[in-house]
């Protein structure tokens, strides 16, 4: 099919998320592959129509287009292209949320746009892997942030959007940080009495939760302990911990020694796609659920390379019908560890971060800055 009449064919419909995504990690890659790359192969050809710049893209550097016959030769589009296009596949009067990248000052922004089927397929796919971690009761949940960072329900950032999606598996929510972003120490140690006997769910970025929550609990000599089999759940920020060579394992190791937090889960996302993240599993490697896939790509060449070798990150997604996302190229350097035999039992294939490609921006996604 070519690419006008792909264009001119007004009859298609968006495709639906692959296989049953209430079982994020059970599909192994003969039974994932094919039923990714054909939603994959729909959601480009669903853009080709409706998003005219991401049409003259495709067009000019991914001939095979919509008929990819392997997960690698999907068309992709750098992050970045985000921060200096408006990419949209729907109407603007069908745009109930816009997202955008926490930039520091002078720096340009992503800006995604999300209509309510989008929005829904987030809340799904999130929602089933949450349950896989947690269960499907609502946990009494800490947000490690202040609740000021939600005032504009409209216009998100992506550290409000990730609040606001994660603290749907949480009840009687307690806002940890006031609007200085400084540990309320009263409010937090009256709120963990009242749950002293059932475990909590902490949710926070990275950073906020190392500065916010940890720092100032050292400054302000608070050893607070938490109930057993409480579970933090955290992600984005990393730049600012590693700048100040704090690793993942660090940071888990002083969260258990002053907060009695046994089980400390980081994630990979961006605001690009938000919804796709990567769950960090007990052996601390990061998961593609059946929905979501990672390869790496040669910085050089873009040639994917094999299991074991370094490159940079791209990530795929069944869930963006508003806008182009579900094929991109991020500026992040990982590996690829493996696939479908994780220690874990998780399916899938599996990977770590090990940061950003040199001479590029800090995104700054969640990296929050402190007076």
């Amino acid at each position: 099919m070519s690419f006008e009449h792909i264009k001119m064919d007004t009859a298609a419909h968006p495709p639906e998320l692959p296989l049953d995504i209430n079982k994020p990690y059970n599909f192994r890659a003969d039974a994932k592959d094919p039923a990714l790359l054909d939603t994959l192969n729909g959601l480009t050809r669903w853009h080709l129509q409706h998003c005219a710049p991401y049409a003259n893209m495709v067009e000019r550097l991914f001939p095979a287009g919509a008929q990819a016959a392997t997960l690698a030769e999907v068309p992709y589009l750098p992050v970045r292209l985000f921060k200096t296009l408006e990419l949209r596949s729907v109407p603007e009067a069908e745009v109930i949320k816009t997202l955008t990248s926490s930039g520091t000052t002078g720096q340009a922004v992503s800006r995604i746009y999300l209509d309510r089927e989008t929005s829904m397929r987030q809340t799904r796919v999130l929602s089933a892997i949450m349950a896989s971690f947690l269960g499907k009761k609502r946990w009494p949940m800490v947000i490690v942030d202040s609740a000021d960072v939600l005032k504009d329900r409209r216009r998100f950032n992506a550290r409000a959007a990730g609040i606001l999606g994660f603290s749907t598996y949480g009840r009687d929510h307690c806002y940890c940080l006031n609007d200085a972003l400084e540990l309320d120490v009263h409010a937090l140690q009256a709120w963990v009495e009242r749950h002293a006997e059932t475990p909590v769910l902490l949710f926070g970025f990275t950073f906020v939760v190392w500065q916010g929550l940890y720092q100032c609990a050292l400054r302000q000599g608070v050893k607070l302990r938490f109930p057993p089999g409480s579970v933090l759940f955290h992600g984005g920020g990393w730049k600012r911990l590693l700048d100040q060579s704090v690793s993942n394992h660090e940071f888990k190791t002083r969260l258990q020694q002053q907060f009695g937090i046994d089980r400390v889960h980081n994630y990979y996302g961006m605001v690009e796609q938000v919804g796709s993240i990567f769950m960090e599993c007990e052996h601390g490697h990061l998961h593609s659920p059946s929905y979501a896939d990672v390869l790496i790509r040669d910085p050089h060449t873009l040639q994917p390379l094999e299991v074991g070798q370094t490159g940079v990150i791209q990530v795929q997604s069944a869930i963006p019908l508003s806008y182009p996302g579900h094929s991109l190229l991020t500026e992040d350097v990982g590996k690829l560890l493996g696939r479908d035999d994780c220690p874990c039992s998780r399916a899938g294939s599996y990977f770590t971060v090990s940061g950003r490609l040199p001479q590029v921006e800090v995104r700054g996604c969640s990296d929050t800055r402190y007076p």
